[in-house]
Formats: structure tokens, C-alpha cells, sequence
């Protein structure tokens, strides 16, 4: 359990990095979101197919394969959508009611253990999100693709869970980026932007950073159960934060940094917690 949570926790730094990647390309660059999804599966799959073996391949004949990528595939081009025009915090806010989808998923369908103590850390961890982004939701376009992104990510970190015996970490990994990366195929050729150095780095660091990061959240999913890792996925907005702080000078409040120890506290006591 311990080396999960410490898998947990690179894997969800690694994540908001690639996203931060991703808002500079949309942002600062003009790129369109379909360009920075597709870009990612594309690049992450070239990245990793040298290292899966051949027999992976044979997974993609399971539709249960076809289903987890294709809710991956959503849920990175909604938030990529709601980043071009919401603040990074805002759409971390509402992105987060994924964690507690998955946690009620992973009991309701998977069958896996749930306690009080475990479901009101879960609340608390989210009482800690919204100190730190104290969110005025106004029902924007933006942030309702980012609360669409927030269940699509629910449902792909529980069904993360339920198909984790089907194949190695690898081999599914390989599966979500080369199903996703096909259907998004089509639309991201034909809004490919401007290239120059920082466009092709930025691509890049996009790219590595979701792959990296989703292959550890599956080598972590395959370790322990959902209920006790999903916790963990708030850690998220504790490296987005932090990022936000370095790339933009965003330097948190006292307000923030008691919502962040909240958020890291319930996350660390949760997953902990024993059988």
C-alpha cells in the first residue's frame, strides 16, 4: 500500500503538469484543444510502444478497452476545452467531483470496501478543495466542460480498476493512447497550429506528462483498491497550485494553504487506513 501512495502521488503531479503544458498551448499560443488532446495520445503512444510487448495489441478486441479509453479520450479534450477560458483553479474545482464519482463507483459497481470514517475523509478532502479555490460557479460554458471532464475522469479512474486484471499497466496504457489517439485522429490534423520551438516543447511536455502520469495512476490502480487510492487524486490540485505559483507568481493565501493541508491530510489518513 505504501509504494501505491507513493506511485499516487508522482502520477498526480506529473498529470496537472501536462494540463499546465497544455493551457500555455491554448492560451498563449492559439492551439486549439483538439490539437493538445489529440497531440497527447499520438506522441504518448510513440513514446511507449517500443516498450510494450506485441501481445498488448490483442487487448483492443475487448470493448470494455474501447470504453475506458474512449472516457479518457472525453475527459482530457473537456478539460482542455475549459482551460482555454477558465483559471486553472476554477477548473480544478470543478474537475474535482471525479475522485468522489469514482469513490461511489468503485462501491456501487465494483464492490469495493467503504467505511464512514473513509467516506467522511473523502468529504473533507473536498471541504479542502473548495477552501483553496473558493469557487463562484456561474454555470459558464467553460465550467461546465469542466465538471463534464470531472466525470468523464471518474469514470475512467474506476473503470481503471475493474479492468486492471486484463493486462499489465503497460499494455493498457498502450490501449487508451492508441484508441484515443485514433478517434481524435481526424480532428487533430486538421487543426494543427503554427509550429516554432516553444509550440513543438510545449507539445512535448504536454504529451509526456499525461502519459507518464496515467501509466503510474494504473501501475498505483493495480496495487490497491479505488476507494483507498482516490483519495490521493486531490494531490492534484495541491501540484497544480504549486505550478500556478512558479510558472504565473500566483503565491497562495493563508486560506489556501489550510485548504491544501486539509486536502493532503484526509488524503494521507484515508489511504492509509487498514483493512
Amino acid at each position: 500500500m505504501g509504494r501505491a501512495i507513493g506511485i499516487m502521488f508522482i502520477a498526480m503531479s506529473l498529470i496537472p503538469a501536462g494540463d499546465m503544458a497544455g493551457k500555455l498551448l491554448t492560451g498563449t499560443y492559439g492551439a486549439a484543444p483538439i490539437y493538445v488532446a489529440w497531440s497527447r495520445f499520438a506522441l504518448g503512444l510513440l513514446m511507449l510502444m517500443p516498450f510494450v510487448p506485441a501481445a498488448a495489441w490483442r487487448l483492443l478486441a475487448n470493448w470494455r478497452i474501447w470504453f475506458r479509453a474512449l472516457l479518457l479520450a472525453g475527459g482530457i479534450l473537456s478539460i482542455q476545452s475549459a482551460l482555454r477560458t477558465e483559471p486553472l483553479a476554477n477548473v480544478f474545482a470543478a474537475f474535482f467531483v471525479g475522485p468522489i464519482l469514482s469513490y461511489a463507483l468503485s462501491a456501487l459497481l465494483l464492490r469495493e470496501p467503504v467505511t464512514m470514517l473513509r467516506s467522511a475523509l473523502m468529504l473533507l478532502g473536498f471541504g479542502g478543495v473548495l477552501l483553496v479555490v473558493r469557487p463562484g460557479f456561474g454555470g459558464s460554458p467553460g465550467l461546465l466542460l469542466a465538471l463534464l471532464a470531472g466525470c468523464f475522469y471518474g469514470g475512467f479512474l474506476t473503470a481503471s480498476r475493474w479492468l486492471s486484471p486484463l493486462g499489465s499497466p503497460l499494455a493498457l496504457s498502450l490501449t487508451q493512447l492508441a484508441i484515443a489517439g485514433l478517434v481524435l485522429m481526424p480532428f487533430g490534423l486538421s487543426a494543427l497550429p503554427s509550429f516554432s520551438p516553444q509550440v513543438a516543447a510545449l507539445t512535448l511536455a504536454s504529451a509526456l506528462g499525461s502519459m507518464l502520469g496515467n501509466l503510474l495512476l494504473l501501475v498505483a490502480y493495480a496495487r490497491a483498491p479505488a476507494t483507498r487510492l482516490a483519495p490521493l487524486v486531490y494531490f492534484q490540485l495541491a501540484a497544480a497550485t504549486g505550478l500556478g505559483w512558479a510558472v504565473f507568481g500566483d503565491l497562495p493565501d493563508l486560506w489556501t494553504w489550510a485548504g491544501l493541508s486539509l486536502v493532503l491530510g484526509a488524503g494521507l489518513a484515508s489511504a492509509l487506513l487498514r483493512r
